[in-house]
């Protein structure tokens, strides 16, 4: 459980691959016929800014099945080494075998070790306000695994995808338990089959190291 990247206040009208070196943040609701394409365009994005293509990524997805809000990750991680053949990128993080506080460590060692000069993807579920429940924030730099819930553990990423579950700053524990599966199941989903988008298609190595062909909406950029 993350907590949400700070300054995501003010909109910005495009993605620039060539602009100052900084963190940025593209937003977007589960439920715009357009979301898991605009997930895929972002990090697409960071893949531009990282001089990575989709063969050079990992994807970490964070989080527990024992808790509703916090399945996220694993819901995604799931889904998505489903759509991929394990040959195009490797998944940690799924129902089975998920990735959290009591072994990051020793996954993200075992990642460095096993894929030496690989971009990490990290997934993982937030808390936030009323309004924003039901968003989904992917963003360059490393997202704070546990600081939803006031833990301390290691920064996780070089994108980073989360989406707010439900409301946060009060009892964060007993609201993670009581968060709607069927929101969680579809935000999973959304993040999944944007993720895997960049896989799909001839020319889906070759796109990644373009800058985007479609601009994203107006009011998608948060910085």
């Amino acid at each position: 459980m993350s907590s949400v990247p700070a300054g995501a206040g003010l909109a910005r009208a495009a993605l620039d691959p060539q602009g100052p070196e900084s963190d940025w943040s593209v937003r977007v609701h589960v439920d715009a016929a357009t979301a898991a394409a605009d997930i895929r365009q972002a990090v697409r994005f960071g893949l531009v800014r990282l001089a990575r293509s989709p063969r050079q990524l990992v994807f970490v997805c964070i989080g527990t099945d024992r808790s509703t809000g916090d399945a996220l990750g694993p819901l995604t991680g799931h889904r998505l080494r489903d759509l991929l053949l394990p040959a195009r990128a490797p998944v940690f993080g799924t129902l089975e075998d998920p990735v959290h506080a009591g072994n990051l460590a020793e996954r993200m060692a075992e990642i460095s070790r096993r894929f030496p000069g690989y971009s990490v993807v990290a997934v993982d579920a937030c808390l936030g306000s009323l309004e924003n429940v039901g968003t989904i924030c992917v963003g360059q730099g490393a997202l704070r695994p546990g600081a939803g819930v006031n833990k301390v553990l290691p920064p996780v990423g070089d994108l980073r995808v989360t989406g707010v579950v439900n409301v946060g700053g009060f009892m964060e524990y007993f609201v993670l338990q009581n968060t709607r599966l069927h929101l969680v199941m579809k935000m999973a989903t959304v993040i999944a089959d944007g993720l895997a988008g960049l896989f799909q298609g001839p020319a889906a190595s070759a796109a990644a190291a373009r800058p985007l062909e479609r601009p994203l909406p107006r009011n998608a950029l948060r910085r």
